[in-house]
């Protein structure tokens, strides 16, 4: 598709791809293209239209809401409070260490049970130790 809308919107490809056509072929191809593009017109126009009306009606409702003296929170129930606090993402604390062990450089870790397994802990594992020897 991107193909055709570079020959299409380029002089010279698109002169270079209707070479062969007739003139009586480009006046058909010319007049479905103004076609398409009186529609598209239309279709922008509509939809500028419904838009206009909305940002009226928008604007009557505020304007109604300011004078009976309401917030958007009164109307709405704190909905718009809600949503302005969602978008902050809040941290979550750190779990728990459950495990203790001593790894490969001699250093005391901790591990919560959760995530991969570290690598000491599921040596000791597959050696036959139980996880409950590391336990906190």
């Amino acid at each position: 598709m991107s193909e055709f809308i570079d020959i299409l919107t380029h002089a010279r490809r698109l002169n270079a791809a209707t070479k062969e056509l007739t003139v009586a072929e480009l006046s058909e191809a010319a007049s479905k293209l103004a076609g398409i593009i009186e529609q598209r017109k239309e279709d922008e126009a509509e939809q500028e239209r419904t838009l206009a009306a909305k940002q009226l009606e928008v604007a009557r409702i505020r304007k109604e809401i300011e004078a009976a003296g309401l917030s958007p929170e009164d109307i709405l129930g704190g909905a718009v409070s809600s949503t302005k606090t969602a978008s902050k993402k809040q941290a979550r604390t750190p779990r728990p260490a459950k495990y203790k062990y001593i790894d490969a450089n001699g250093q005391h870790k901790t591990w919560t049970g959760q995530g991969r397994t570290p690598k000491a802990i599921q040596e000791a594992l597959d050696a036959g130790r139980s996880l409950n020897e590391f336990a906190l």
